[in-house]
């Protein structure tokens, strides 16, 4: 090419799939094989090993069917989904902000209105329980696990001589790096230390090893990051009067808390923020999960002045930022979600229903002792831990991935039962129901009852392996192994 000729012009790339295909379901692709292929191709591979991996239809907020046209009642989404799938008051919000908005998509470098709304929103609801943050300010983000990175920062730049943050056993905080060293799983963990920032980690609800890592370490611990209820850890409650005890003990060091209400918070776990109920008024509050509505990823960290301004600060002020935290759409629907889970006082009516469920769940762990080990409940987060299946070590195969895999097994009876349920990511044998906090409650008993019925196909664990297809484990065996 001589100099100064244009480059001659390049072929335009052909995109194998239109966005009209996917509107009409003309596509010419499954699912499995390309996710297989070009995605996350081992988790794919065994959902659908397992039977479990979709994609799923929505017949109604509440309701999937699978493949097969299989009817489930949606009990899955990990508690991101408060009002069930593409609720229609709030696809309809949606399309109004569409089509009358007309401030900037991602104003990272002005006011815009829609975050100030929701700003403004969740400091009165926080401040409606805890009137101490009355004033505090809100920093959003686009996941939980940034919400946790985010008060990571906050708590060191307010405590710039401490380096050590206490968590609890079996939490979960994310899987980025700053959350990662929160989040105490062997599996998680192992491949990636040294982690940071430093941790030390106690029993969750014990308070006298709560009080002598204070003892020993309090002038170089950060602050205490600590989940009211543990979601992926499997539902698990500390004792009562126990996080009231974490916030005196935390003045008296002198030390921050950090309460994780990602998936406990706005209602799930029937309060508006579980920890505050529990007696526990956090320095920081991270949001997440049903902010979005079950539509858009958004996080929130709520954090009183001083800490906030220790991480943002005059011109130092952009020293954490992120691009699309805040954005307009993100924020519109925040706000539409708060509106809606305050209006209908969901965090009432899960309250409500939850102890029914509860009851449903306990009166199940009965009748069937060889199948259901315990059983557990906040609100609407519910937890069965499973027996284990078998009392003997495999071969070649760790315990762990023996109670894993009865995890997995019992999805999967659950969903051939009519039940979308949820994985736990932090506990063995667990598996978990989400249902949306809005459900209609004639759906809600069905869930128990299919549940129920799902128990009476197996009332022994054992039965969850023995009626899975020797060809399908067959296949598992082949992936697990290579």
């Amino acid at each position: 090419m001589r100099s100064g000729q244009a480059p001659a012009p390049t072929p335009t790339p052909r995109l194998p799939v239109s966005t009209g295909e996917m509107l009409s379901g003309s596509y010419g692709f499954g699912p499995v094989a390309v996710e297989t292929k070009h995605g996350n191709g081992d988790l794919i591979t065994l959902l659908d090993i397992l039977g479990i991996g979709g994609p799923f239809q929505v017949v109604s907020p509440w309701e999937l069917t699978d493949p097969a046209g299989r009817h489930l009642i949606h009990a899955g989404g990990y508690a991101a989904v408060p009002f069930g799938e593409a609720y229609p008051p709030l696809l309809d919000f949606i399309r109004e902000f569409m089509s009358a908005n007309r401030q900037l998509g991602f104003p990272q470098q002005s006011a815009s209105e829609w975050r100030a709304a929701l700003e403004s929103n969740l400091v009165a609801l926080l401040a409606s329980v805890a009137p101490g943050h009355a004033d505090s300010k809100v920093f959003l983000t686009n996941s939980g696990a940034e919400a946790v990175e985010a008060a990571i920062k906050m708590a060191r730049a307010h405590r710039p001589a401490a380096s050590l943050f206490i968590n609890f056993e079996r939490a979960y905080h994310g899987k980025t790096l700053g959350a990662l060293a929160l989040t105490p799983s062997e599996e998680y963990q192992a491949p990636f230390r040294p982690l940071s920032p430093d941790v030390l980690t106690v029993p969750f609800g014990d308070e006298a090893a709560l009080t002598r890592a204070l003892t020993e370490h309090g002038s170089r611990v950060v602050g205490i990051v600590i989940e009211p209820v543990q979601g992926e850890g499997g539902v698990m409650r500390p004792p009562d009067g126990y996080l009231a005890r974490v916030g005196e003990l935390a003045r008296q060091h002198g030390v921050l808390v950090i309460a994780d209400e990602i998936q406990t918070g706005l209602g799930r776990a029937g309060s508006w923020f579980a920890s505050v109920a529990a007696g526990l008024e956090p320095d920081i509050v991270t949001l997440a999960k049903p902010l979005g509505g079950g539509l858009v990823p958004i996080g929130a960290v709520i954090a009183r002045q001083p800490i906030f301004k220790s991480l943002l600060p005059g011109l130092a002020s952009k020293r954490h930022s992120n691009t699309f935290g805040g954005g307009s759409l993100a924020a519109a629907v925040g706000l539409k979600s708060l509106e809606l889970l305050v209006e209908g006082r969901l965090d009432q009516r899960s309250a409500r229903l939850g102890a029914l469920g509860l009851d449903r769940l306990k009166a199940m762990a009965v009748r069937f002792p060889n199948l259901i080990e315990e059983v557990r409940g906040a609100g609407m987060l519910f937890a069965l831990t499973l027996r284990p299946m078998i009392g003997f070590k495999v071969p070649g195969v760790s315990a762990e991935d023996v109670q894993t895999f009865a995890a997995a097994l019992g999805l999967r009876a659950l969903h051939e039962g009519g039940v979308h349920g949820c994985y736990s990511t932090n506990a063995n044998r667990v598996v978990r129901l989400t249902p949306a906090l809005n459900m209609p409650e004639e759906l809600f008993t069905s869930l128990f009852d299919r549940v129920e019925q799902v128990a009476e196909a197996y009332p022994r664990s054992l039965t969850l392996l023995q009626r899975f297809p020797v060809p399908r484990l067959l296949r598992l065996a082949r992936v697990a192994f290579g």
